[in-house]
């Protein structure tokens, strides 16, 4: 009775078992000499999940838990986490073909299929990637860099395959494609390091003691909290104008290197204080217009 029982539950669930293998193992089409089914799809998907998931956790603990031992920038340290990424990708994707028995000679055909789609259209797409990979290696630019290409000035946020995101000072985040950053001119405000000089230019009065001048913008530069000590700020007399004694305050800074206007405008602020306190006379074009009557003999 018991026998006869467990026959009769057991062959419901035997019919399932056979239509999911059924089902698993149905051809869809062949790859080379590789058959695939719906079962070996599965399993393709599955892996592909988790070798990105496995790879993006495996650099963050490399970003965020190794190499900052090391003391390194946080753009050399993401941009090594990046190339980690894409190498493991890359490893882990033939390593999962080859287990699965994929005909990898089969992909000849595909990349050739690839090419022409590249011939066709795709090629700003693989210009991007192959430009972002440049990025990467040679660093012209890294994540935290003040950077200036065509109209766009911020600081770089993100670097990806096909583009890097820049948030400018109004923090609004422009995507600009990779190859930008290779075929056109980019200027690299914090490369070297934080460190940039700025040039402010300042007229006075004829009338007024240029080395009175200079004392009193280097008295200025070096109280202002943005100003580095050293290298130390500068005065230079740049020329004669029409009007009025030219100069340039020079300073040096690593607070203001993304928003250089603000510096300029507390130390013109102050210069003009200082100016009114000490007497210096801050020229404006003057023109005089002799009117010549047509009675003037």
């Amino acid at each position: 009775m018991q026998e006869n029982l467990l026959n009769v539950v057991q062959e419901p669930i035997r019919e399932v078992l056979d239509w999911v293998d059924r089902i698993l193992n149905y051809s869809i089409f062949h790859l080379g000499e590789t058959q695939l089914t719906i079962g070996l799809i599965l399993t393709l998907i599955i892996s592909f999940v988790a070798l990105f998931v496995i790879s993006e956790w495996l650099r963050k603990i490399l970003v965020n838990r190794v190499l900052v031992k090391y003391q390194m920038e946080a753009g050399t340290r993401l941009t090594i986490g990046t190339v980690v990424k894409y190498l493991l990708i890359l490893a882990g994707v033939f390593s999962i073909l080859q287990t699965n028995g994929i005909d990898l000679s089969a992909f000849g055909i595909l990349a050739g299929a690839i090419g022409v789609g590249i011939g066709f259209g795709l090629q700003n797409i693989t210009n991007n990637f192959i430009s972002g990979l440049i990025i990467l290696f040679e660093q012209p630019i890294k994540i935290g860099d003040r950077i200036e290409v065509g109209n766009v000035s911020g600081d770089v946020i993100k670097i990806s395959a096909r583009a890097t995101m820049i948030v400018t000072n109004d923090n609004i985040s422009i995507i600009v494609p990779n190859s930008q950053f290779i075929d056109n001119q980019v200027i690299n405000w914090s490369h070297n390091d934080r460190n940039i000089r700025f040039r402010f230019p300042v007229g006075v009065s004829y009338k007024e003691d240029p080395d009175h001048v200079k004392r009193i913008l280097l008295e200025v530069a070096e109280s202002n909290h943005g100003v580095l000590q050293s290298p130390k700020a500068d005065v230079l007399f740049e020329e004669y104008g029409d009007s009025s004694l030219n100069f340039v305050l020079m300073v040096w800074t690593s607070d203001y290197i993304d928003k250089p206007k603000i510096l300029q405008s507390q130390l013109y602020f102050e210069i003009f204080r200082r100016f009114s306190e000490e007497g210096i006379e801050i020229p404006f074009p003057q023109r005089d217009i002799h009117i010549k009557s047509g009675f003037d003999k």
